[in-house]
């Protein structure tokens, strides 16, 4: 089997690459290395995890190409077997700084996935979406104030269903440009054929996860805890957000494409078995590692939810998944890999 992984330098990307190359799969990794923007640093980790596949799995084939250039992107998809699509813009206020950086990357970029998979008939790919699609809409939903977190109110005790409306509401640019890859992915299964998952991520996190303060919070917290970094809330901290061990995921995407399923749209994330406020990581990870950053507050940010848990059953019945990981669990192994390359952050 052939694969592409575009944005397989980044953190989910790299672990598919992983993965697959581990089952002696043929892959080649489209990524432009951007992440570094992000990360506001010129070379500390920005190619890290490239530098992990290279040493590692030397057979992989690194493109530094960006997916706005269509015809790299094309000839990238030659003899492909399964596209996944990682690469995008994965910042809600990078988004709104740049409204056009980001629709390039997210909308355009999704755009030529599709389309390069249509023109070198390739038969499965596999979208990351996100649980943005949803947008304020997800305000409407009562919440409930315990001690330390919120939790959806009556009728929603599972979580946000697929069936949720995406329409009439604010989605920020991210979330606005993501929905447009996600409704791109669905039509080509629709109208060409494809076999298409789109998996509407909620918080996934694991090993080689630079998370910053704009994104991938559990491990921004959990490096900035070791390294004795202040760290600052934006709101009250009872935000609660299902989370999801990066190998849960990877094995979600696995079982989709070895499963009958032509199209599939798919919540995904820890349910409701797996879910943390951000308090209660804080303690967490005081339990973890001894220690406790400064801690301050600050103001809740735009389109911040104070809850998001995805209800993962169908997911659960169309292809017989379910998270193994526990958030101690995932949260320790992240913990660990932090500790062995605290020199790189």
């Amino acid at each position: 089997m052939r694969a592409l992984i575009t944005g397989g330098a980044g953190f989910v990307g790299s672990h598919i690459a992983e993965y697959y190359a581990k089952k002696d799969w043929d892959i080649t990794v489209f990524d432009n290395l951007s992440r570094s923007k992000l990360l506001n640093s010129e070379t500390k980790n920005a190619d890290f995890n490239a530098k992990f596949l290279q040493k590692n799995f030397p057979k992989i084939k690194l493109v530094q190409k960006d997916i706005v250039d269509f015809e790299e992107l094309d000839a990238a998809a030659k003899g492909a077997d399964v596209i996944f699509h990682a690469a995008a813009q994965t910042a809600v206020t990078a988004s709104v700084k740049d409204p056009v950086a980001d629709f390039k990357t997210n909308a355009i970029g999704s755009f030529n996935v599709m389309e390069a998979a249509r023109k070198n008939d390739v038969k499965t790919v596999v979208y990351c979406s996100t649980n943005k699609v949803f947008g304020n809409n997800t305000d409407s939903i009562e919440v409930t104030e315990g001690e330390k977190r919120y939790n959806f109110g009556k009728g929603f005790e599972k979580g946000l269903p697929e069936t949720f409306s995406i329409d009439l509401c604010e989605h920020t640019p991210y979330g606005t440009s993501k929905l447009t890859g996600d409704l791109y992915a669905q039509d080509y299964s629709h109208v060409y054929g494809i076999k298409t998952g789109v998996f509407r991520m909620s918080c996934i996190y694991g090993t080689r996860q630079f998370g910053v303060e704009d994104q991938g919070w559990v491990s921004w917290f959990s490096i900035a805890t070791i390294l004795g970094k202040p760290i600052t809330i934006y709101g009250d901290g009872k935000q609660v957000r299902d989370v999801l061990y990066v190998s849960d995921l990877i094995e979600l995407y696995d079982k989709f494409i070895n499963s009958n399923v032509k199209h599939g749209v798919y919540n995904t994330g820890g349910g409701k078995e797996n879910t943390m406020s951000l308090l209660e990581l804080l303690e967490i990870l005081k339990k973890l590692t001894g220690k406790e950053s400064s801690l301050s507050f600050s103001d809740w940010r735009p389109s911040d939810q104070k809850v998001f848990i995805a209800d993962i059953s169908k997911a659960g019945h169309e292809l017989g998944w379910a998270p193994k990981i526990k958030p101690e669990e995932g949260v320790q192994k992240l913990v660990d890999w932090a500790k062995e390359n605290k020199d790189i952050f």
